[in-house]
């Protein structure tokens, strides 16, 4: 352990949404540990959300290999350090074979009703008394690109209409139709921007949405901005509606007023998180949609029920609120 500093290695998940919510764990350690630095393991999609952190040592990417060896990869890399703490939220063994003064390390519980996953990751660290709200760490680079990015005039609604399985993706028709209504005429936000946000392989969607504002009120981010400059774009923004996925997780932890439609995915568990954040979903509840698919392994759309009025209601209403 290099003198004055207090080695962390936090062990995160490999999808997005799952790393954001546990994010703010890291906050909590560097605000209670002055002198603490990081070592982050994540998997490929997740790892650049930890890039800009300022107590950073290292990002190592944790990619599963089919024959198991991750694990021992894993450890060779880490190995030969001293560590001050280990934070493993994947629940694995490496800790036991790694020097370290102390382990905090997921363990899921027998018994007892599950919990949102902000709880079940401060319970990693004995704080779900107090937990950690997610929080990602943006540099001032980012922060002024983003800035350029939604540079403009008027309040800006962001929609994110994709999602990692179509089975909880909302039509993109209907996210127009909603867009239609808080920005259009007699709209809360009349006379706004509409941004639009998406990986690399949503490029159609931003085609979906172009006719909502006219040219010069639509900002186009699908597939163009990586992770943080999405979250930092997302700060700017006055109410943000998507589906379950990695960007309604940015969004909640950007502070912004967040509207998450849910269908075969359950809210109880991966709601966004913080005051100004909604779950809204159809008449069915989540335990009514497993009822139908209870293995998720239909092609088919679960969100067909959710009607525009219902998400523009809820959406009017945190506006209003907020």
């Amino acid at each position: 352990m290099t003198r004055g500093t207090f080695p962390i290695l936090f062990i995160t998940a490999t999808r997005i949404g799952d790393a954001v919510l546990s994010s703010g764990l890291i906050r909590r350690l560097a605000d209670e540990i002055p002198n603490a630095r990081f070592t982050v393991v994540a998997g490929p999609v997740a790892a650049p959300l930890f890039v800009d952190m300022p107590a950073l040592d290292e990002i190592i990417v944790f990619e599963k290999s089919k024959d198991g060896g991750h694990w021992f990869k894993l450890w060779r890399q880490v190995r030969k350090r001293d560590w001050g703490l280990v934070v493993d939220l994947r629940g694995s063994a490496i800790s036991r074979f790694l020097k370290t003064k102390r382990r905090a390390v997921f363990r899921r519980p027998l018994s007892g009703e599950p919990v949102h996953k902000v709880i079940e990751a401060a319970r990693v660290l004995r704080i779900e008394d107090e937990p950690a709200a997610p929080y990602l760490y943006t540099s001032a680079e980012t922060e002024m690109a983003a800035v350029d990015l939604t540079a403009g005039v008027g309040p800006i609604l962001a929609l994110a209409p994709s999602a990692n399985w179509v089975g909880k993706t909302w039509p993109v028709e209907r996210f127009a139709q909603v867009g239609m209504q808080l920005l259009g005429e007699g709209g809360p936000l009349h006379g706004g921007r509409l941004m639009v946000l998406g990986g690399p392989e949503d490029a159609h969607i931003g085609q979906s949405l172009r006719h909502v504002v006219a040219k010069d009120r639509f900002i186009d981010l699908v597939g163009k901005v990586d992770l943080l400059t999405a979250h930092a774009c997302l700060k700017h923004a006055r109410l943000f509606i998507g589906n379950d996925s990695g960007l309604m997780h940015l969004a909640a932890a950007a502070g912004v007023p967040t509207v998450g439609l849910f269908g075969p995915s359950d809210d109880q568990l991966y709601g966004p998180w913080g005051v100004k954040a909604r779950v809204v979903r159809g008449p069915r509840t989540y335990e009514q949609i497993v009822a139908v698919d209870p293995s998720f392994q239909q092609a088919v759309c679960h969100m067909m029920d959710l009607p525009v009025d219902t998400v523009v209601a809820a959406a009017k209403d945190l506006l209003a609120e907020t």
